[in-house]
């Protein structure tokens, strides 16, 4: 359903040019929740914005359900949903309103608003507060609603970008029911998030991300066993340090 072939992205002309992204390919099914992971920088910001459409690639393509996301980047946004810490309420709708408003976007019919509202408020608990003004909202329940927003027209693919970013431990295990939720109903799924130890308990199968590269994907096991650590913690570090023993090397001089 996600679809990820030679993706690579440049900002920037002649010795001052950034490689992003370099040629990343990867792909995700249906009912899979994929870890995208790597530290500041390492390019997952700009992999998911040229999912979206957002931004055009260099070279490469992102397909999303079968539609290209530099060609036919309207399409990819009506199977997409996006669930982003930074993402804002209107502080004077109220959470029914936003889902009104948020599947108008999409053309949906009032009766469809209705039932998928309803559906919503009840997997998502929204009923205490489905009629108060989101000013008035804890930040646990604004990320109910956004979670609820991003589902509102039924997309096959999810894409979640750090998604317990200043939440608690009772609001991030909701985040955790949620993406059970997406996989049950089939959903692909991409979560990026720096806090590894929740990844490990998120995702089926993870790619790691630095300086643009995939470095290494696979399920935790997988991964172990290429790296030769248990932790995803503990294969960032590596990776860390093996950039800069790079760094290092090309600065190195020649005897």
């Amino acid at each position: 359903m996600i679809d990820v072939r030679d993706l690579t992205k440049l900002f920037g002309d002649g010795p001052t040019t950034v490689r992003a992204v370099d040629h990343l390919s990867f792909h995700v099914g249906p009912g899979e929740v994929y870890g995208l992971l790597g530290p500041n920088g390492a390019g997952k910001t700009t992999t998911l914005r040229m999912l979206l459409g957002l931004l055009r690639p260099t070279s490469g393509d992102a397909f999303v359900d079968g539609f290209s996301a530099s060609q036919q980047p309207v399409e990819v946004k009506r199977r997409l949903g996006l669930v982003s810490a930074s993402a804002g309420l209107y502080q004077w709708l109220t959470p029914r309103e936003t889902l009104a408003y948020s599947a108008d976007l999409y053309s949906l019919r009032p009766a469809d608003v209705a039932a998928r509202t309803d559906r919503l408020a009840s997997v998502l608990d929204l009923g205490g507060f489905l009629d108060r003004r989101c000013a008035t909202l804890s930040t646990g329940q604004k990320q109910r609603v956004n979670l609820a927003r991003a589902l509102v027209h039924d997309p096959p693919i999810m894409l979640l970008d750090e998604p317990t970013r200043g939440l608690d431990v009772v609001g991030s295990r909701v985040i955790f029911d949620y993406i059970d939720l997406l996989r049950r109903e089939g959903k692909a799924v991409i979560v990026s998030t720096h806090r590894l130890d929740e990844a490990e308990r998120l995702c089926d199968r993870f790619g790691l991300l630095h300086r643009g590269q995939l470095r290494h994907e696979g399920t935790l096991e997988e991964l172990a066993a290429q790296t030769g650590h248990a932790r995803l913690t503990e294969m960032f570090f590596s990776l860390l340090d093996e950039g800069r023993g790079m760094v290092v090397s090309s600065q190195s001089p020649v005897s």
